[in-house]
């Protein structure tokens, strides 16, 4: 099994495999790319791209709230209903 080799690079681990004298560059890219998805670097380097002001940030923060609030409003009559 291969060591997983993270570096501490702020808050973030960048990740890093091991290839295997068996594997070919395609299956080590593969994986390679596999944990980048569940370390979600491409996200948040999406999310750095451009500089955000705290009154953007704040206002991104207010409308994910009222989703969640509207979202579990919605659950919870779906529930009722049922009863």
């Amino acid at each position: 099994m291969p060591l997983k080799i993270k570096k501490k690079v702020g808050e973030l681990y960048m990740p890093g495999i091991k290839v295997k004298d068996s594997e070919s560059f395609d299956e080590a890219y593969r994986r390679f790319k596999k944990q980048c998805d569940r370390n979600l670097i491409v996200t948040e380097t999406r999310a750095r791209r451009f500089f955000e002001p705290m009154t953007e940030i704040r206002k991104k923060q207010k409308i994910n709230a009222r989703k969640k609030m509207l979202k579990r409003l919605y659950m919870l009559r779906r529930y009722e209903s049922r009863l």
